[in-house]
């Protein structure tokens, strides 16, 4: 990071790690069918490992129901194994053609280990963003020393570093409220 854009590149790599909390956050299932729950599982397709969306349509014709299309027929087997395999816990139907995921409803049980899972995420971003701001607060730090920047400088540039930390972390803080309440409706 260079003190001449420093600011930019903080926020660019806060934006970036709220940006994976919310990709996170659309794959944890909430009872509703969503392609989001499916596309980032890996396959085993000829030897190499690819994510599903690279080897199957996905579709959601109804709520409850998610329904994958391989563009060859003979990634059906592949990808029922990767879906049997991942935490989704949700049993494939195989029709020969396609693969329906039925969704079930979620036990209240389940929601809230959701929401512990939510948090944790949740706190994961936080700390990386924390940690932006400190090496972020290293590098003006450094900058008045090699005289790049004044005191006064220095001042404002660690309150605008903070400022930006503080938008991020509520930021976060209103994701989880919103997952968690997503999670906790019935």
């Amino acid at each position: 990071m260079g003190i001449d854009n420093l600011l930019e590149t903080a926020e660019e790599a806060m934006m970036k790690a709220h940006d994976a909390m919310i990709r996170d956050f659309n794959g944890i299932r909430t009872g509703k069918a969503s392609p989001a729950l499916v596309e980032g599982i890996q396959v085993d397709y000829y030897g190499s490992t690819v994510r599903l969306k690279e080897v199957a349509g996905i579709t959601t014709p109804d709520s409850k129901t998610i329904v994958l299309q391989p563009w060859d027929r003979n990634a059906l087997g592949p990808i029922e194994k990767a879906i049997i395999a991942s935490p989704l816990g949700i049993s494939p139907v195989n029709d020969g053609r396609v693969i329906r995921l039925p969704i079930p409803e979620l036990s209240t049980e389940r929601r809230l280990t959701l929401t512990k899972q939510v948090k944790a995420r949740g706190e994961e971003a936080k700390i990386a963003i924390r940690n932006i701001r400190r090496n972020a607060n290293e590098t003006a730090k450094k900058g008045e020393k090699n005289g790049d920047l004044t005191e006064d400088d220095l001042k404002e540039m660690l309150d605008s570093i903070q400022k930006l930390t503080d938008d991020y972390t509520k930021a976060v803080d209103k994701d989880i409220e919103a997952k968690d309440a997503e999670l906790l409706s019935i």
